[in-house]
């Protein structure tokens, strides 16, 4: 028993005087991001299954992601590119990319990413917003655009064809509008911030318009006419302050029998009106003019404050991949940045909806890139909110929002 007890003493001290190599630890990789997370299928639900698969997925890597609203994190950006205090890695709409590129705030991975060797596989349009002087800061992650959502019923019920012009759109959301079910024609959003600037950018393109002519003929054109819906009753004063979910939320309730919105918003109306009976049309061009919508979607780059840029690439790439790609996007109800990816989804060009966006497409117009496009974008919606509250007439409006840009342009 004396040996037995002697041995097992022995072999205690021989194991605890081994050294059992620690399991490394993973690298932990900070990600901020202003998707929604509002319902299941939100863009920010499903962003963030795909982190959690991507976490699951090996234990090398660790991203850890945080929510932070739209205009926040443009404010962390900026005052980060001063503080160094940023995350590893960084979500951005991509005309406000090349802004932040040039302030320092993301980081150069033109060289990890060609040795990727799946850039061709980008179109040119997205991944040029990542851009700068031929270097690579980040990847698209997601595209979109705008259309003309509408109630089917209640154009049936009222006799209204779905419009294809501003003549037609105008007459429909006139009979459209009944002011005792508290139902209007048409909505937009025309908050004061990118948004109202990304759903005014569709109608005066669609006029002729251009940003280097703000109070010409094609813009004051446009912004004529949506104040003129507003001050016939056709559209509500209170766009003003509606952000592209209230107006879908407005639609969904009723309140509007026409939306102006994107394909983000499909997974809400379907999951909170199952029973709506709706579809979607190109937006109604101008009477003279072309179809025309405007590019949207967000990038992802490392900061320069990130820890491991390899670790930060490495992850980009697998989110960007072919098929996390095309499943984020399907189910989301957005565009793949991929060929490959579109060409792998048969919703873009079977589903009613989905087809009719994918059409819109080729009509959309990318939002600068330009490094100061947040002050661009910010006059054009001051001078949308002065002609939709009457402060100032369109073309006063527009006058004041040219001379600002015209500077900025000339720098």
């Amino acid at each position: 028993m004396k040996k037995w007890l002697i041995a097992a003493l022995a072999l205690c001290l021989i194991f605890s005087s081994m050294v059992i190599p620690a399991q490394a630890e993973a690298i932990q990789l900070e990600l901020w991001h202003y998707f929604s997370t509002d319902y299941d299928y939100s863009d920010g639900s499903v962003f963030q299954r795909d982190i959690d698969a991507f976490n699951a997925s090996q234990d090398r890597i660790h991203v850890n992601y945080t929510y932070v609203a739209r205009e926040d994190l443009l404010k962390q950006y900026t005052m980060g590119a001063l503080s160094g205090e940023l995350p590893d890695i960084g979500m951005v709409d991509n005309p406000d990319m090349a802004g932040f590129i040039q302030m320092g705030v993301f980081a150069d991975i033109t060289d990890q990413l060609n040795a990727w060797g799946q850039l061709d596989q980008f179109f040119k349009g997205p991944l040029n917003s990542c851009m700068q002087n031929g270097r690579i800061y980040g990847l698209p992650h997601n595209s979109n655009c705008l259309a003309l959502f509408y109630d089917k019923d209640m154009l049936d019920a009222a006799g209204v064809k779905v419009p294809t012009n501003w003549t037609e759109l105008k007459d429909a959301a006139k009979k459209l509008t009944d002011p005792a079910k508290g139902r209007y024609g048409l909505g937009i959003s025309a908050v004061k911030n990118e948004e109202g600037c990304f759903q005014f950018m569709p109608w005066f393109i669609s006029a002729g318009g251009k940003l280097e002519e703000l109070n010409g003929k094609g813009c004051v054109d446009a912004l004529t006419y949506l104040t003129d819906l507003i001050n016939e009753g056709s559209m509500p004063k209170d766009v003003i302050n509606w952000t592209q979910g209230d107006c879908n939320n407005q639609f969904i309730s009723g309140g509007l029998a026409m939306q102006i919105n994107g394909p983000w918003n499909v997974a809400t109306i379907k999951n909170l009106a199952p029973d709506k009976n709706w579809g979607v049309a190109l937006v109604p061009k101008a009477d003279d003019g072309v179809y025309a919508s405007v590019l949207g979607g967000e990038n992802f780059g490392p900061t320069t404050a990130c820890k491991n840029l390899d670790a930060a690439v490495e992850f980009l790439e697998w989110l960007m991949s072919k098929d996390v790609s095309a499943n984020f996007c399907e189910t989301a109800g957005k565009f793949s940045p991929r060929a490959d990816s579109s060409a792998s989804k048969e919703i873009w060009t079977t589903d009613p909806i989905f087809s009719v966006f994918a059409q819109e497409m080729q009509y959309a117009m990318p939002r600068g890139p330009h490094p100061r496009w947040g002050e661009i974008s910010t006059a054009i919606s001051i001078a949308e909110h002065e002609a939709f509250t009457g402060t100032k007439p369109p073309q006063a409006a527009l006058d004041t929002a040219a001379e600002t840009v015209k500077g900025i342009l000339a720098k």
